[in-house]
């Protein structure tokens, strides 16, 4: 496996919207298993699309607790309400801030061998699937950003 580098903003591809997967091969494999290796690499990171790595594919990986799902052509099938919730991106060096974002997914996609899932995310979960599902469609988080609470703001008083 390889440590795959970082594509990293103002660079344009990361604007991109990428293709769906069409082949189920030894070679998309081998780029899931280096993209989850340069994400463990990447410490403070929990997802990583294939755009972010320099490659068009409708794919991300998140660590889900330890363990990493691989979303292939992934689509949001529903979503519940949105929430306020504090980002970064690997991408996007220097920049930080709230995102409202579904706090309850429910996703289908394909695994590395082409079968396909649908489960429902709850909680912060949700809020890495729907910014990595971003990142697919060329969309960043930075052009979601909206303007951080006061301090002793809830949450749910800042939506």
């Amino acid at each position: 496996m390889a440590i795959l580098s970082l594509i990293k903003t103002p660079d344009e591809f990361l604007r991109k919207k990428s293709k769906k997967v069409e082949e189920f091969d030894a070679r998309l494999g081998l780029l899931l298993d280096d993209m989850s290796e340069t994400l463990k690499k990447a410490h403070d990171g929990i997802g990583l699309a294939a755009v972010q790595v320099g490659f068009l594919k409708r794919l991300f990986i998140v660590d889900y607790g330890g363990e990493y799902i691989e979303f292939i052509n992934p689509e949001i099938l529903e979503h519940s309400e949105n929430k306020l919730n504090y980002e970064a991106c690997l991408s996007v060096t220097g920049r930080e801030g709230y995102v409202k974002r579904p706090r309850k997914v429910t996703v289908k996609w394909q695994d590395r061998f082409g079968e396909f899932h649908e489960r429902q995310f709850k909680g912060y979960i949700s809020y890495v699937i729907g910014h990595e599902f971003d990142h697919i469609e060329g969309v960043l988080f930075i052009d979601k950003l909206v303007e951080k609470p006061k301090k002793n703001v809830t949450e749910a008083e800042a939506e």
